[in-house]
């Protein structure tokens, strides 16, 4: 397990400065990672009140099922869904891959593991498999037709270790899928960044100042988005290169991402 750097708590999302020169005020926001256990812990708390997040933040109508639809998956096929929380993805993923494929659903809370599971006995699912871990270190014990990052991307301090990690799990072919929020474009984005800033800092702890849309352009065939809501929500997927073996897939380089 891969402990994060711990910042202090009470550090701002957000810093500004004046340029004395021409006496104009200038903002810089920076984003400080979480180390896994404040992490873990912050999904514990609010692993009850998913639902009402969702409708909080404005997750679009039919926005899980067309990301699940984005994998293409057929049944029988093997899925890893990385930060799968309540379960919310598991109908349209157990509805695509039917009762003789299987699905994989790794995160780090144990509070949202424990209504996912729930969700299964209450279902009668018997070919889902639920670990918790960080995605980083966790491995499926077959090969995969699809990984679907469900609105977990943007939490994760090492999300380029983890993406890369489960390019080298997909069968050649294999699609990934990312689905999660963003700051829309133009002006409209820059105003609402400090809102954004403040309230994932306060429920999801998903930093809005990278963009995973380009990471995963880095090491997919056939790279594609969709956008909803004004920009506000992204659907991005594509195939893991078929020529490429395991180790010599492409490795974004890391970047150090300032964040809270």
């Amino acid at each position: 397990m891969r402990p994060y750097a711990v910042y202090p708590q009470r550090q701002s999302p957000f810093t500004l400065s004046r340029d004395e020169a021409v006496g104009a005020i200038t903002m810089s926001y920076q984003w400080v990672d979480c180390e896994r256990a404040f992490i873990a812990a912050r999904y514990d708390r609010i692993s009850g009140l998913i639902g009402f997040i969702d409708c909080l933040l404005f997750v679009p109508r039919h926005f899980r099922r067309q990301a699940v639809q984005r994998l293409a998956l057929q049944p029988g096929d093997r899925a890893l869904e990385i930060g799968c929380g309540t379960g919310r993805n598991f109908p349209y993923l157990r509805a695509a891959v039917g009762p003789g494929g299987r699905i994989y659903g790794v995160d780090l809370s144990a509070g949202m593991l424990a209504r996912a599971s729930a969700l299964c006995v209450r279902r009668h699912w018997s070919n889902v498999e639920l670990v918790r871990d960080d995605a980083a270190d966790y491995a499926a014990p077959e090969p995969l037709d699809g990984v679907l990052f469900g609105l977990s991307y943007n939490t994760m301090p090492h999300h380029l270790t983890v993406l890369r990690h489960a390019m080298k799990q997909l069968r050649p072919g294999g699609r990934i899928v990312i689905m999660d929020g963003k700051v829309p474009p133009g002006g409209g984005g820059k105003l609402a960044l400090p809102f954004a800033l403040w309230l994932m800092k306060h429920t999801m702890l998903g930093n809005p100042l990278i963009k995973p849309w380009k990471d995963l352009a880095a090491v997919a065939d056939g790279f594609e988005m969709k956008e909803f809501l004004f920009g506000s929500w992204y659907i991005c997927w594509g195939t893991k290169p078929a020529a490429a073996p395991l180790g010599e897939l492409p490795c974004p380089a890391e970047r150090l991402i300032a964040a809270e």
